[in-house]
């Protein structure tokens, strides 16, 4: 059944603050276990929270943003400052995994997730970036009027490729049969645009998904997540929206601070655990968040 209000979704109304203190907290990610990663973009560090201790610091970023696990459970990192995507082995070794397309580097990456071939999808806005400083050239006969915003692929071998240009992307999601991927467009027209995919993950078609233009409370589109019965969730004006799969807004969930990002987690993922700028909160939630591919091979 649909979920048709905020109490077909909440479990908790009232949200409960795990650790306060950062200045800029995003890229939150369950780890199953038993601990959150999450970075502070403003000090450059990434995160390990076990519920009940401090964070610890796992390591310093280039200005380290969203997250994701690879099929090896390797954690996968977009640092906006070195303009690139990185992974991060068990022992601690980064490598780079993309950051260069048609031989310019990329802009600002944001975002990423990961499908279960395997492949990865992440945002790179580019409104960050001074113009005379974006590499990456245009398609073909477009004179500087060329943005480079995008959702770029790359695939296990390295091969990366734009799936769709967008004004400023920012976060992202899959649909639970992977056929949609979701993007948060943040700047001057706030939406969420679906991505329409074949079998094989590239895009088949566009369309809007959610119009989230209005609204005067802060908060933009940023964080996007789906749960296991295509809810998607995504910040905005006042906190989390939470909108059914025909893109119809259920309500939204409010934090005591303004939320940026969030991710569902816990053993069952039914916890969703979020960054809010200075803090973090949990609250729990009777749907289940969609699983990360890799939380199903490790099963």
């Amino acid at each position: 059944m649909a979920a048709a209000s905020l109490s077909d979704i909440l479990a908790t109304h009232e949200a409960e603050r795990l650790a306060t203190g950062f200045v800029f907290t995003e890229g939150p990610l369950w780890h199953p276990d038993g601990h959150w990663f999450f970075v502070d973009i403003r000090q450059n560090r990434l995160y390990r929270l076990i519920p009940g201790r401090d964070a610890e610091v796992v390591r310093e970023t280039a200005g380290g943003n969203g997250t994701t696990f690879d099929l090896q459970g390797r954690l996968v990192l977009c640092e906006g400052g070195a303009r690139r995507v990185v992974r991060i082995g068990a022992n601690g070794q980064v490598e780079t995994v993309a950051e260069r397309y048609k031989g310019g580097r990329f802009n600002r990456p944001n975002d990423v997730v990961c499908r279960s071939d395997g492949s990865l999808y992440f945002t790179d806005p580019d409104k960050r970036v001074p113009y005379a400083e974006r590499e990456i050239p245009g398609p073909a006969g477009v004179n500087n009027l060329w943005d480079g915003a995008c959702v770029y692929r790359v695939m296990p071998d390295g091969d990366v490729s734009v799936t769709a240009y967008c004004e400023y992307p920012n976060g992202l999601a899959l649909s639970p049969d992977e056929r949609t991927l979701y993007v948060a467009n943040t700047r001057s027209t706030k939406y969420i645009h679906a991505i329409e995919l074949d079998a094989s993950g590239k895009r088949s078609g566009r369309r809007i998904f959610a119009d989230m233009n209005e609204g005067k409370e802060p908060g933009i589109p940023d964080g996007l997540k789906v749960d296991s019965e295509g809810n998607v969730y995504c910040t905005g004006p006042g906190g989390i929206w939470v909108f059914n799969p025909a893109g119809k807004r259920i309500g939204v969930i409010r934090f005591p601070e303004q939320a940026v990002n969030f991710a569902f987690g816990g053993p069952d993922l039914k916890t969703l655990f979020c960054c809010a700028h200075t803090s973090l909160y949990t609250l729990k939630v009777k749907v289940p968040g969609n699983p990360h591919p890799w939380y199903r091979l490790r099963r």
